[in-house]
């Protein structure tokens, strides 16, 4: 019996690509998927060499697969007058991509796939009701700026999908809400974590490596920590949190703490701009795009994690840091203060720099009520081996179900590009 197939749909290249939490779930899909399956990946190309609509034979972490870049994109941090997930859906039009399993990560994509025959999943990572209905910041993403015009598009292709995972509790209710003919398709389904590269450190060696980390920077060895960790946007408000430091040097007379920003993206130039005009540069270190395996050691060795984010769904960060044994402080947004309690972090009920420096200040002035192995208890349950393995799981059970005839079909077979791509 031939391989189910299973391709992956997502503007990005797991080889060269920015902080995000599509990404990373994606990254652990082809990381975690079984040998059962051929697996795709549709993507974008950081290799100007790498021939864009062809397929090509790839290794991602252990795991072999097809990849077809549709175009070059060697930034995909730079938002575009032409953005990239419209350049992405036009250039998907030019292919026939079916597949016996067909993961996608972008609502518009549908628009170019409704003759494809297989399985369709739909997933969603934010509270999508919150995200264009009720935040202030019009410029945050396309669709806010037509809400109708989203919620129409949606309705028209939301029958293509068999199945719509969602990662955020309100986004499930939402759509069950909100089209009850498919309310049986949406399901929630958790982000995960790869506890093989998320993990705590040794007391002594925590400290060892903070040290060093500080010295390497120039800074004090007493230094403490905050990491904002993602893509510098209007969502995750990285600008309150500047404002935050402020407050937390001048109000609450923290001199140890310093903020270190891990990311990049459109409000790169502004967050400068906010620091000099704070006077802050002493306080704040912008490291800029930061490679995944970098990160997870900076995540041991932060003092605390901030989430100030105007909307989220549970941000693959968050499980990230509190699994490297970290506290979080976080707005009260998306699915990150049901992870908390009062041993792994604090939850701002107001979204104000005061609010938010009082809580930094308060795990950064009291670490041992904040145990490492308080933050490892929340993060367990969300291990990618566990939450995966069900869902591939699943879908093995469904192609065999669908086999029971035992009569197998040919594969949908990868197709070149007859069509000159953007």
């Amino acid at each position: 019996m031939r391989k189910p197939t299973l391709a992956l749909f997502y503007q990005y290249n797991p080889w060269n690509c920015s902080i995000g939490g599509i990404q990373t779930l994606m990254n652990s899909f082809i990381k975690c998927a079984p040998s059962e399956f051929d697996l795709r990946l549709v993507g974008t190309g950081y290799d100007s060499k790498q021939a864009a609509g062809q397929w090509h034979s790839e290794s991602f972490d252990g795991r072999k697969l097809s990849f077809m870049p549709l175009f070059y994109l060697p930034d995909d941090n730079v938002r575009r007058l032409v953005p990239t997930s419209v350049r992405y859906t036009a250039a998907l039009r030019k292919h026939d991509l079916s597949a016996d399993f067909m993961h996608f990560y972008r609502l518009e994509y549908a628009l170019a796939t409704s003759s494809w025959q297989g399985e369709k999943t739909l997933f969603i990572q934010n509270d999508i009701r919150q995200q264009v209905l009720l935040n202030q910041d019009k410029s945050a993403i396309l669709w806010q700026k037509f809400p109708q015009l989203y919620f129409s598009l949606e309705r028209r292709m939301l029958g293509q999908f068999d199945q719509i995972l969602s990662c955020n509790a309100n986004s499930t209710a939402f759509y069950q809400e909100q089209y009850p003919t498919i309310a049986n398709r949406v399901h929630a389904f958790s982000n995960t974590v790869d506890p093989e590269k998320f993990y705590p450190l040794t007391p002594a060696d925590r400290e060892q490596q903070r040290q060093q980390f500080a010295q390497e920077l120039g800074l004090p060895t007493r230094t403490k920590f905050i990491l904002f960790a993602g893509r510098l946007h209007p969502q995750k408000d990285p600008l309150l949190l500047l404002n935050a430091i402020a407050e937390l040097q001048t109000q609450l007379q923290n001199t140890d703490a310093h903020l270190l920003v891990a990311g990049a993206g459109e409000l790169d130039g502004a967050m400068r701009q906010e620091i000099d005009r704070l006077g802050i540069g002493q306080r704040v270190t912008m490291l800029g795009a930061v490679p995944a395996a970098r990160i997870a050691q900076i995540d041991q060795i932060a003092s605390v994690f901030v989430l100030s984010s105007a909307y989220e769904g549970l941000p693959f960060a968050a499980l990230e840091v509190l699994a490297s044994g970290t506290p979080i402080v976080t707005t009260r947004c998306g699915d990150t203060p049901k992870l908390l309690s009062e041993n792994n972090g604090v939850i701002c009920e107001e979204r104000t720099p005061i609010a938010l420096a009082q809580a930094l200040n308060q795990i950064l002035s009291h670490p041992e009520c904040y145990p490492a192995s308080a933050c490892v208890a929340a993060a367990q349950p969300y291990s990618a081996q566990v939450v995966l393995g069900q869902v591939f799981e699943d879908m093995l059970e469904r192609w065999a179900s669908s086999r029971g005839s035992g009569v197998t079909a040919p594969a949908p077979q990868p197709r070149l590009a007859v069509a000159s791509l953007p």
